[in-house]
């Protein structure tokens, strides 16, 4: 099991296009992948419950993900993070 905090560093917080991303790399896993924000924890493979959450800019999220492919997961999601989800110009 793998724990991986990451930071919302977009000007528009997780809104549909965020969402479906990882949307897209968590449904990629063979591992289970949930996020957990503010008490709550849900699936990440399930966009409604991404869009639920209303995350903010600037907040941390926490995924958990266990499985045989939880690096590679957990990398791909920090990439996303990292690169503010390819939405903001530097």
């Amino acid at each position: 099991m793998i724990s991986c905090k990451l930071t919302v560093q977009n000007s528009l917080g997780i809104h549909v296009r965020p969402a479906g991303h990882i949307v897209n790399i968590a449904s990629s896993a063979h591992s289970t992948v949930e996020l957990v924000y503010s008490g709550q924890r849900v699936n990440a493979k399930s966009i409604l419950n991404l869009m639920m959450l209303v995350i903010e800019p600037g907040s941390e999220v926490e995924f958990i993900i266990n499985g045989s492919d939880e690096k590679k997961i957990a990398d791909e999601l920090t990439e996303l993070f990292n690169n503010k989800f390819y939405e903001d110009a530097s």
